[in-house]
C-alpha cells in the first residue's frame, strides 16, 4: 500500500498550488480527503483525477462540463461514451468560436489597410456588413 500524500506533495507532484486542490474538493470534482490529525491526506489516485481535470480544461471544458464528465451520468456509462457526449457539444462551441474569432482578424486587417482621414470615417466603414 503506497502512503498518504500532503497536500503540498499533492501539489508539487501536480504542478498546482494547494489552493487550486481545496477548490477542487469545493467544486465536487476531488471527492472529501482522508484526515489524519485535521490534515488532508492523499491517495495516488489523486494525482490521475487532477490530471484528467487538467486535460479536460486544456480541451476548454468548464468546471461545470468536467463536473458532469465525473459525476453527471449513470455510474455504468464508460469514459469513452461521456467523452463523446461532452467533446461533441463542446465542438458546436469551439465552431462558434473560431468563426467569430476569424470575423474579428478579417476586420483587424482590414484596420491594418485603413486610410481614413478621421475615426468617423472609420466608424461608417467599420459598421458597413
Amino acid at each position: 500500500m503506497s502512503a498518504l500524500l500532503t497536500i503540498g506533495e499533492v501539489a508539487r507532484r501536480a504542478g498546482i498550488r494547494a489552493s487550486a486542490i481545496r477548490y477542487y474538493e469545493e467544486a465536487g470534482l476531488l471527492p472529501e480527503p482522508e484526515r489524519v490529525g485535521g490534515k488532508r491526506r492523499y491517495d495516488e489516485e489523486v494525482l490521475r483525477r487532477l490530471a484528467l481535470i487538467w486535460g479536460a480544461k486544456r480541451a476548454g471544458f468548464t468546471l461545470g462540463e468536467i463536473r458532469t464528465l465525473v459525476h453527471g451520468f449513470p455510474a455504468e456509462t464508460g469514459a469513452a461514451e461521456r467523452w463523446r457526449t461532452l467533446a461533441s457539444e463542446k465542438l458546436g462551441e469551439v465552431d462558434e468560436a473560431i468563426a467569430r474569432l476569424r470575423s474579428t482578424r478579417d476586420l483587424l486587417q482590414e484596420a491594418l489597410r485603413c486610410e481614413c482621414g478621421s475615426l468617423d470615417e472609420c466608424a461608417r466603414l467599420l459598421s458597413e456588413p
